[in-house]
């Protein structure tokens, strides 16, 4: 899958990340199967980590507790999409996420919509660990907040 790797844009609050439809992604119906989207949220929230740093040799994990998605329109191939990460709530261990995913050549017209919410933990343990003021300053950079 061929990706801009985590683009902000600035200004907005939103993290982005472009990439493309393979033609793999298809169901037998021939568009994107369901399960897929997921993986589209996935893998922006990897560019999100990356463009974060949040272990920085730490041992923290981001674990996912909850994802859902609406599927407002089908996704065809081949096609170049954006992926939209919007931040809306950062808590003590947890940050909340908006989700959707466009066309990259219309990025108003929206194909599915999600909710993240993700809980950052110690490696080892499982456990939740509160957000670092350097943890905090990472999110404003990515998010342009």
């Amino acid at each position: 899958m061929s990706e801009d790797r985590g683009a902000e844009a600035p200004g907005t609050g939103v993290f982005l990340c472009r990439m493309d439809v393979r033609w793999g992604d298809l169901d037998a119906l021939g568009h994107v199967n369901n399960t897929v989207y997921f993986r589209y949220f996935e893998e922006a929230r990897v560019h999100l980590y990356e463009a974060m740093e949040p272990d920085g040799g730490t041992g923290r994990v981001g674990v996912l507790v909850h994802a859902s998605c609406d599927f407002l329109k089908p996704l065809l191939y081949p096609a170049r999409i954006v992926v939209g990460l919007k931040l809306l709530r950062v808590g003590r261990t947890s940050l909340e996420l908006d989700t959707w995913i466009a066309q990259a050549d219309e990025p108003q017209d929206i194909h599915a919509r999600g909710r993240n919410v993700l809980v950052f933990a110690d490696g080892a343990t499982g456990r939740p660990t509160p957000w670092t003021d350097a943890d905090r300053q990472a999110l404003a950079r990515c998010f342009s907040v």
